[in-house]
């Protein structure tokens, strides 16, 4: 626990302190407790949790410690307040944990789980819960219609628990406001702590009907596999996220001053997609897209990607290469589908003057159509060292003049309603780049301070849609050039 904020160890100590009275009514020896029933519980749960600390079967198993919510609220519906608490304690404890300091975190768990499953039981045994399953005399059925209500209701409560804790102990471990600590943590639980009752209530069903517990196993295995699924599920989302992040990473190492541009254009590209009406799996995979569209980037020399002087054609030409070593790179990547087709023709334009391959019209892809327009859009917006960015709606007539010769016109009315209906989240109010804004010197040059980086002048060409002056970035250019002009005019 050393390792813990002295304010999280005090309130993990004040949470346990009062799981410890809530289950302590169990223990007394004239309580009456069910202590068959409770043994069997929580041997269920001790045997759902063991599996994660098996070399074996770690990363394979459904759920984390403490976590398999549906045989709690089993044991909140078949057990009195303080019993129903203690099946809790033996699979917190001995559970999986993926960070340090294990101990504290094993603690609070049961602690946190013991509190939520007491709650949960009292106010199913307020609400009638007890008798409607028919526990209160030999051959009573189960009144269903009526047994769900305090059931849900007691999810509703062991939800409310968990959230209000978890909100709690982030806001003391790490320092956050009570509200941003809590913010979300309901809506996201809620649901599926519901689900988890249901089950728990046709678990308990079963074990006071007459085939008793071993009947049960049929509504926890199933259970148990689906939350296998499901698990697997989020796994290969969250390998999906982490390898999306390590590409992004890199490219912004090697291009520190487009550093965010790919977020930015990732957002905006879902943005158009929503007025677009795209389905919700092809938005998830354009917003890789339009994340992953610079990434042939570090296929570039960083010496071209930096340079401060104008590109010669030979750099300008290798520049060009770029959306090529993109596709290259994630070509066998399969989650990505369509996006790698935006990759590698996100500098195509309407007109067939883009590259690489000179496409026109319907032949450029539709995500790479749609990624040109935020690509173009975040550059002309974004604030970099060396000028400042457009106004919004300055940004948006100019994709609007380019529309229909270098940019397709369906999706840059798309951005413009989105950013009307939405707005945005100004990339032009913060230097993107290399976070430090190099003032202007009254010669038309830039101070060069102490810990800042070098000027970067103006492309030789005067485009300035791009993120950095000598970079292929955001397009290359406006459809109509505007002129050259010197750093102190812009």
């Amino acid at each position: 626990m050393r390792a813990t904020r002295g304010a999280a160890r005090a309130y993990i100590l004040a949470v346990a302190l009062c799981a410890g009275l809530c289950v302590l009514p169990a223990l007394h020896p004239g309580a009456g407790t069910p202590w068959t029933t409770l043994a069997l519980l929580s041997g269920l749960y001790l045997a759902c949790e063991l599996p994660g600390r098996s070399p074996f079967f770690r990363g394979s198993v459904p759920v984390s410690a403490g976590s398999f919510f549906p045989l709690l609220l089993a044991a909140a519906f078949l057990l009195p307040p303080s019993a129903a608490a203690l099946v809790a304690i033996p699979g917190s404890l001995v559970g999986r944990v993926e960070k340090p300091p294990a101990a504290a975190r094993r603690v609070w768990r049961a602690a946190q789980l013991v509190l939520a499953v007491w709650v949960a039981s009292r106010v199913h045994v307020l609400l009638g819960g007890p008798a409607a399953l028919g526990g209160s005399g030999p051959g009573r059925l189960p009144d269903l219609p009526y047994a769900a209500l305090p059931a849900c209701a007691a999810a509703l409560a062991f939800s409310l628990v968990l959230t209000a804790l978890d909100g709690s102990i982030l806001a003391a471990a790490e320092q956050l406001p009570v509200r941003r600590a809590w913010s979300g943590l309901l809506p996201r639980s809620l649901g599926p702590h519901l689900v988890h009752g249901l089950a728990g209530l046709m678990m308990a069903v079963l074990w006071n009907s007459s085939y008793g517990p071993l009947a049960a196993l049929f509504v926890l295995l199933p259970m148990y596999i689906s939350c296998w699924v499901f698990a697997q599920y989020h796994r290969e989302h969250a390998a999906h996220r982490a390898t999306i992040r390590a590409l992004v990473q890199a490219v912004d190492i090697k291009d520190t001053y487009t550093r965010g541009h790919s977020e930015r254009v990732g957002r905006a590209s879902v943005l158009i997609a929503d007025e677009l009406g795209m389905a919700r799996d092809r938005v998830e995979v354009l917003r890789f897209a339009g994340i992953l569209h610079d990434v042939g980037k570090l296929g570039v020399p960083t010496r071209v990607l930096r340079k401060d002087g104008p590109l010669t054609p030979e750099e300008r030409r290798v520049i060009e290469l770029h959306p090529e070593y993109g596709h290259e790179i994630v070509r066998g990547i399969g989650f990505l589908g369509e996006a790698r087709a935006a990759i590698l023709h996100h500098h195509e334009r309407l007109d067939g003057s883009g590259y690489p391959y000179g496409l026109a019209g319907r032949e450029i892809p539709e995500f790479a159509r749609v990624v040109a327009v935020a690509d173009a859009f975040d550059a002309m917006t974004s604030t970099r060292s060396y000028r400042p960015g457009r106004p919004v709606p300055l940004a948006v007539e100019e994709l609007r003049r380019c529309a229909g010769t270098q940019f397709d016109p369906q999706m840059v009315r798309a951005l413009a309603r989105g950013l009307e209906r939405h707005g945005w989240s100004g990339a032009a109010s913060a230097v993107t780049a290399d976070e430090v804004r190099v003032p202007v010197s009254r010669e038309g040059g830039a101070g060069a301070g102490p810990g800042r980086g070098p000027v970067r002048p103006q492309s030789p060409d005067g485009l300035d849609f791009g993120a950095s002056p000598s970079s292929a970035d955001g397009g290359l250019g406006s459809c109509v050039p505007p002129p050259p002009s010197r750093l102190s005019e812009r």
